[in-house]
């Protein structure tokens, strides 16, 4: 290990934060207490954290306590901090006891690796892969390990969540969708969320999504798409739709005059500076997914909001498709947790629920509902029923030109630009259900906010039945 620790290095951070207790948030933004190669170093950092999050004052007297307080005071060690000089530039010291802490935590993690290959050797080499990819993704990320958390750690946390929280204005604590109701019903998507959108086709929950893609990378935070059904250049035609206010139509037919050809080229300049990164890979597993995210957060640390197009197209292990989708379905709550960022994944819906009276989604519409259910944490449906009109009209004329008669008033159906969405959240583990009300603009494959706000949640006209949790 000679020449991967410095402990007159470590001593110096130390001593400096002691002499200024102003400099603890500079370091803790860089170091953990286990990036300390000594153990007392590392117990002394612990006290420092402790002091900090009660606001007590980081110097001598203070750390003496709380350590025999925790049985860790050590009086030689102690002395020689104290009596160690500050360092200065102390942020350049804390990155280079991090870089050795780092190469410590490697050669540890190589001998990992070849006592795990001996050990699984009758699993799949795939497997392996996948444990040794997140093991070396949390060092990558600086992941904390998954040890036990003691009472006093998680109130600790739980006391700086609040008190993030309470210093935010409004009701939004999560990822802006863009929608005024929707974030005001779900605070925004949280980290490490699982959210289910799910719909019958034509109903533009690929749309929908996309819209909310758009929103994130407004606030310049970057989006990932595997679009597994549509390739990179058609969602990109109705991302700059929506953008532009230029009807999709004229765009994939080339129809454009030239203000909305400048209007265009405005459209894309912007999305090029977003940080939009499309798979349009038609075969995806939950592995190839979970290597390919891991490797982009990494490189990219903005990544906010993870969307999956749409997910029983997603190829499982296991020949039985229910247990496939289970393993899909849990597999991104894990990775959604593991990366902190929100996963929207889409979903197909039963076909029987189109032979009811009433052809709002309900929970059991879902297609292999069970795993699905019990994984997300957030169920919308996108629901609209002009759709389901305009069908019935269609069908009505085409039976009545099939048997010879007239057709009647009463079949004709006019067809609106804008029609009325309903978005339905028929499971939130942290918060209510009920029913959304927006607008679909049909040329810019755009939903908006209503003109007039909803007040009032339409709870209890949601189709919605208990999840099974």
């Amino acid at each position: 290990m000679e020449g991967l620790y410095n402990l007159d290095i470590e001593r110096g951070i130390l001593a400096a934060i002691i002499f200024d207790g102003a400099n603890f948030e500079s370091v803790a933004a860089i170091l953990k207490s286990k990036d300390f190669y000594l153990p007392f170093h590392q117990d002394v950092f612990k006290a420092m954290e402790s002091l900090y999050k009660k606001d007590y004052p980081i110097d001598e007297v203070m750390l003496r306590e709380e350590l025999i307080r925790k049985n860790k005071f050590d009086e030689g060690l102690m002395v020689e901090i104290i009596t160690t000089a500050p360092i200065a530039m102390i942020e350049t010291y804390a990155k280079e006891i991090k870089d050795k802490a780092i190469k410590r935590e490697l050669i540890h993690f190589s001998n990992v690796v070849k006592q795990e290959v001996l050990e699984k050797s009758d699993e799949r080499a795939v497997d392996i892969v996948e444990d040794i990819q997140s093991n070396l993704f949390q060092i990558a990320t600086e992941s904390e390990d998954g040890d036990f958390k003691d009472v006093e750690l998680i109130t600790d946390l739980t006391m700086s969540y609040i008190k993030t929280q309470s210093q935010k204005t409004g009701f939004l604590t999560g990822v802006d969708t863009g929608f005024f109701d929707l974030n005001r019903m779900t605070s925004g998507f949280g980290e490490g969320d699982l959210i289910i959108i799910a719909a019958r086709p034509a109903m533009g929950k690929t749309s929908f999504v996309l819209n909310i893609a758009a929103n994130v990378l407004k606030d310049d935070k970057g989006v990932a798409i595997f679009s597994l059904e549509m390739p990179a250049e058609q969602l990109m035609l109705r991302m700059l739709s929506s953008h532009s206010s230029i009807p999709l139509q004229d765009i994939r037919t080339g129809n454009v005059d030239d203000e909305q050809m400048s209007k265009l080229t405005e459209s894309v300049d912007y999305f090029a500076t977003r940080k939009l990164f499309v798979d349009d890979n038609s075969i995806q597993t939950i592995h190839s997914v979970r290597s390919k995210l891991r490797k982009l957060k990494s490189l990219h640390p903005e990544i906010s909001l993870v969307i999956i197009d749409y997910l029983q197209l997603m190829a499982g292990d296991s020949k039985e498709r229910h247990i496939a989708v289970a393993e899909i379905s849990r597999g991104l709550k894990m990775l959604a947790r593991e990366l902190k960022v929100p996963i929207l994944a889409l979903s197909q819906l039963n076909r029987g629920l189109e032979s009811r009276p009433d052809k709002r989604p309900m929970m059991s519409d879902l297609r292999e509902s069970g795993a699905i259910e019990q994984d997300a944490d957030i169920i919308m449906f996108v629901y609209r029923d002009d759709v389901y009109k305009i069908r019935e009209a269609k069908q009505k004329i085409k039976e009545a030109e099939k048997e010879g008669k007239d057709i009647s008033e009463d079949m004709m159906i006019q067809e609106k630009e804008i029609e009325e969405a309903e978005i339905i959240i028929g499971k939130q583990r942290n918060g209510p259900t009920g029913v959304i009300h927006l607008q679909f603009n049909k040329k810019f494959t755009r939903f908006e906010d209503r003109a007039v706000v909803v007040n009032e949640y339409e709870q209890t006209d949601a189709k919605v039945e208990s999840p099974n949790i």
